[in-house]
């Protein structure tokens, strides 16, 4: 059967081509990703180098105090340079070592938790550059930038971890053992990047404080270390400590 004659004056009826649908997925691979926040992608490091809203870079010379037991817990710190030493001391006036700091860590990081005041004294062992973060300017930039946030809390695990270790350290390996381990650890063996040459002078107090023993008996095991010529002292005006690699037979030797 034929199709019927189109009258004249009649419109001609323009059919649309068929529309290709996207999915959703398609769609979002597809489209830029947002434009970063005042056109530039945030970097943790650079944050935590430089002074802004809410930080501000303090120097302290060797031996002085950052802050102490005690003090309100208002602010938190990175070391941008130097070492730090952390102590605590109890009521009955005994003072502890608890943790030696170099060069990009946090401390005073209970602020952020409600520690209303400081449960140790933090004292440079070396000039420092100190970057100080009020909580409230820390707290919403972990909020905001993810990439902070996982850097602090990478760190935070990487401590805890450590702290794991001393214990195990603390019941189960020897005073020797422990000293070695604490040297080593100074020096960052076992770290990236290369060992430090030398470490800044520490008192065999301080350090029978660290491991858990006797000066005597620091005193002993330095010697018996210097001896067999896994360490040597600088020497000079600072007199550092100088660690080899060889130090760590002490620690994996049974």
């Amino acid at each position: 059967m034929s199709s019927p004659r189109q009258s004249k004056g009649s419109t001609k009826i323009a059919v649309r081509a068929p529309i290709e649908h996207k999915s959703h997925r398609t769609r979002n691979s597809t489209r830029p990703p947002p434009a970063p926040k005042n056109g530039r992608k945030f970097d943790p490091q650079v944050f935590l180098d430089t002074i802004g809203e809410g930080r501000k870079v303090l120097l302290f010379p060797k031996k002085q105090t950052i802050f102490a037991q005690g003090d309100p817990a208002d602010a938190l710190f990175y070391l941008q340079t130097g070492k730090v030493r952390i102590s605590v001391v109890s009521k009955t006036g005994k003072e502890a070592t608890i943790g030696i700091l170099s060069d990009g860590s946090f401390f005073g990081e209970g602020s952020l938790a409600g520690q209303p005041f400081r449960m140790g004294t933090t004292t440079a062992m070396t000039d420092c550059t100190v970057l100080r973060i009020e909580k409230k300017a820390m707290v919403a930039t972990l909020h905001r930038e993810h990439t902070l946030s996982d850097l602090f809390v990478a760190y935070l695990l990487t401590r805890n971890i450590k702290y794991e270790e001393d214990l195990v350290d603390q019941l189960f390996n020897s005073s020797e053992k422990r000293l070695a381990r604490v040297l080593l650890m100074l020096a960052h063996f076992g770290k990236e990047g290369n060992p430090e040459s030398v470490i800044p002078k520490l008192s065999q107090e301080t350090l029978a404080e660290m491991v858990g023993t006797t000066r005597s008996r620091v005193s002993f095991f330095m010697n018996r270390f210097r001896k067999l010529g896994f360490i040597n002292y600088a020497g000079g005006p600072e007199g550092g400590l100088q660690v080899h690699s060889s130090l760590l037979n002490v620690v994996l030797h049974d």
